[in-house]
């Protein structure tokens, strides 16, 4: 019988990250903990290659992978992750049927856009990771859908996302 790496185990809430926080707790903090705390989004959206700036961040392996892909259970915890995100960026993930959804601005998000839309922001480099990671999971709609409403927001908010960072969340969703 296999036993599940620390980031499935952590997913299914039956361990905590490195710092002895669970998913669950994590997904209840509010916008400034999400904001100033920054070794959470590696755990909430692992990739398979080390973090360049948590060295504890769990590495995603091929095992992983499958587990992820293969379990309702693990990609729906994935999408209250994804959820918890959006509603920090003010997006949000709006479900037309059990199938079929579109991410999009949030009522929020002319007060949410505030602490992430202007250019260099740190958190151009988790919105990376989040494409990035959904699409290794098995959750590539959702990441497709992510960067329509990013490609949306870069041609509203002129000037506000860097051509350069536009590149790299649209490499980010190709596998």
């Amino acid at each position: 019988m296999d036993v599940d790496s620390i980031i499935v185990q952590f997913y299914l809430g039956k361990t905590t990250d490195n710092r002895e926080r669970t998913i669950e707790e994590i997904w209840q903090w509010d916008y400034k903990v999400l904001e100033r705390t920054h070794d959470y989004i590696q755990w909430l959206f692992p990739l398979p290659e080390a973090s360049r700036f948590h060295p504890h961040a769990p590495i995603l392996t091929t095992t992983d992978i499958a587990r992820f892909k293969n379990s309702f259970g693990l990609k729906t915890r994935l999408t209250v992750s994804l959820e918890v995100i959006l509603d920090f960026y003010g997006l949000s993930c709006k479900y037309i049927s059990s199938d079929h959804f579109k991410i999009s601005l949030a009522p929020n998000f002319p007060l949410r856009k505030q602490c992430w839309l202007h250019w260099g922001n740190h958190n151009h480099l988790r919105i990376t990771r989040i494409l990035r990671s959904l699409g290794v999971l098995g959750l590539e709609n959702y990441s497709q859908s992510l960067l329509q409403c990013l490609e949306q927001i870069y041609l509203q908010e002129e000037g506000k996302i860097t051509k350069l960072t536009l590149s790299s969340w649209q490499e980010a969703i190709k596998i």
